[in-house]
């Protein structure tokens, strides 16, 4: 891996992470690189939170993965903080060197040291490729997702 670098997602980094994020047939679908004042307003008002992470994974001044990682206090499991990755990417050229391992490691180290009892993800049901990455790293397919569109 190299000199990599995990660190918080900066304005500079948007349109190379909206790039990722719309990399594929489902983010095709749903991401629009045309116009990125959303998502700077997102970053915005991520970066104001202190339970959320937008890291990106930066190789020689290139960003070629991200992640985000939510902190989430409740009241089941005896009072439990849980964390959920979220919008998990890996650059194409990337894809296969062990990128995305490094920062799901790097989510599940940091939730960890935040006193996370469960990490939590979810995976579109077509991902098959992304369902046994994750079983590779100990996550196992526990539950049922359900989501709303609004």
């Amino acid at each position: 891996m190299g000199d990599l670098e995990i660190r918080p997602a900066v304005a500079g980094d948007v349109p190379a992470v909206v790039a990722m994020l719309a990399d594929d047939p489902l983010g095709a679908q749903r991401e629009s690189p045309d116009d990125l004042s959303p998502y700077y307003a997102a970053l915005e008002r991520l970066s104001g939170d202190p339970n959320q992470r937008l890291v990106v994974a930066v190789r020689e001044g290139r960003v070629i993965g991200t992640l985000q990682l939510t902190i989430v206090p409740g009241l089941s499991r005896r009072g439990a903080v849980r964390s959920i990755i979220e919008a998990v990417r890996v650059h194409a050229d990337e894809r296969g060197s062990g990128l995305g391992t490094r920062l799901i490691e790097w989510a599940v180290d940091t939730s960890r040291r935040e006193g996370c009892r469960l990490v939590q993800l979810t995976s579109d049901a077509t991902r098959t490729d992304a369902h046994r990455f994750y079983e590779r790293l100990g996550f196992t397919a526990s539950h049922v997702g359900f989501k709303l569109q609004l």
